[in-house]
């Protein structure tokens, strides 16, 4: 579940901002260009990631003016205005001295934050961020003043299209689904203004000034393929604030809660508390749905392989618009059928009895598993127990049939779905008998 969204002054303007977790250590996350603090808690990856660093912080989310859930600006914001936002947030909080993780834009806060309060910095910690970063005769990694037309208008286009996703994240390149929400994520970030606003302030800062006036312990993470912003700022970061440690990580993924975000929060856990608890796997719940596709090798052996392979596309295309269609997430193809997750059991359901219809139109039948529980997180893909039960389910499932674990069933309860007892069975590879159930035909 995730934590309540709350409001805090920063003069006349309402700050959105939660708090989960209860560790030792007060861990305030500033936010780069644009934030949606609700929306944030939709992508399972991203999700687990924050959990993870609640699991040894007091940790603290916020969305600056003008975007997310926060109050909307009549002027230009300033960093000045972010870093009240920033102090409003803790003083809400009671955090009194507390460490910052700014990534991106958030980034250039936090470094003026900690070179002017300094009492209020235990901690610093840039991600993915810069000094500067338009480029200078004595700045010559950032971007060309030549380039500046160009890389706003892509960043303009992605409330719309999507764009620039597989630069941001390119470990997810490729899934449409993870496009939608970016861009879904955008949209209801900032307004078209606030995005000008915003690029221009980015275009704009300049904190290498500020960098030798930083006393708060520091610690630089940067990822070398970050396509974004190149390696080179945090490089810059950790070369002029004194006695930083520069942690320099493999992958190109700008945002911190995806690709190998294990490294990310034992660098920062070891940083902080000065132990890190190395290989847990990032896990989710979730509810996690197999179709596959009945008869498919006696339907290729009589239509031959080029109109197979025609059919599996065209039911590839309605099962993936169904599973989004129900805010799912689509996984990847298992040869003749799907593997997708959803973040609530009802609509997983409802789902699939929608890829049944959706397929039949296309002159296909299959047979669909459900089962929910927690996943482990495997870059793109997802693995575990659950995974494992769902597959089995799936299996067990009879032609045109969609079948449930009893957790399936008991979390629907109250939703009007009804289903017929199946009684309890084996699940090949899973220990116990498992009471099943049918979705009942409507």
């Amino acid at each position: 579940m995730e934590p309540v969204t709350r409001y805090a002054k920063s003069g006349d303007v309402s700050i959105a901002y939660q708090v989960i977790g209860d560790g030792p250590v007060d861990l305030v996350m500033v936010p780069g260009w644009v934030s949606h603090i609700e929306l944030l808690w939709e992508e399972p990856e991203a999700a687990a990631f924050l959990r993870r660093l609640a699991a040894f912080s007091r940790l603290i989310l916020f969305d600056k003016r003008g975007t997310g859930l926060s109050d909307p600006t009549v002027r230009p914001p300033t960093t000045d205005d972010w870093v009240d936002d920033t102090l409003a947030v803790m003083d809400a909080t009671g955090a009194e001295s507390a460490a910052l993780l700014g990534y991106s834009e958030g980034a250039s806060i936090v470094l003026m934050l900690a070179a002017t309060h300094p009492e209020r910095v235990s901690a610093l910690i840039p991600y993915a961020g810069y000094a500067r970063f338009a480029r200078a005769p004595d700045y010559p990694f950032g971007v060309p003043h030549t380039a500046f037309g160009a890389w706003s208008d892509r960043f303009r286009q992605a409330g719309t299209t999507g764009e620039f996703y597989d630069i941001v994240v390119p470990s997810r390149r490729g899934d449409e689904h993870f496009r939608e929400w970016f861009a879904r994520n955008v949209r209801q970030g900032a307004s078209p203004a606030m995005l000008d606003h915003y690029l221009r302030a980015a275009w704009e800062a300049d904190v290498r000034s500020l960098l030798p006036l930083i006393q708060a312990p520091t610690l630089v993470i940067h990822r070398s393929g970050d396509q974004l912003c190149r390696v080179e700022h945090g490089r810059y970061l950790a070369e002029h604030i004194a006695g930083a440690k520069y942690v320099e990580l493999t992958g190109g993924d700008h945002w911190p809660w995806f690709g190998d975000t294990d490294a990310v929060v034992e660098e920062i856990e070891e940083f902080l508390t000065g132990t890190r608890h190395a290989g847990v796997a990032n896990r989710v719940l979730a509810t996690v749905m197999f179709t596959d596709i009945v008869g498919s090798t006696e339907q290729l052996a009589r239509i031959g392989d080029s109109a197979w392979a025609g059919m599996l596309d065209r039911h590839d295309a309605v099962t993936r618009r169904q599973v989004e269609r129900f805010r799912g997430r689509p996984v990847k193809h298992t040869g003749d059928g799907v593997l997708a997750t959803f973040d609530g059991p009802t609509r997983a359901v409802r789902c699939a009895s929608a890829v049944q219809n959706a397929t039949r139109q296309i002159g296909v039948e299959v047979r669909v598993g459900l089962h929910a529980g927690e996943c482990e997180l495997r870059g793109d893909d997802i693995g575990g127990l659950a995974v494992h039960i769902a597959a089995r389910v799936c299996d067990a499932a009879g032609p045109g049939e969609i079948l449930v674990s009893s957790t399936v069933k008991d979390l629907v309860a109250g939703s009007g779905i009804e289903f017929s007892d199946r009684g309890t069975q084996k699940l090949k590879g899973v220990p116990g008998d498992w009471h099943l159930f049918a979705l009942a035909l409507s």
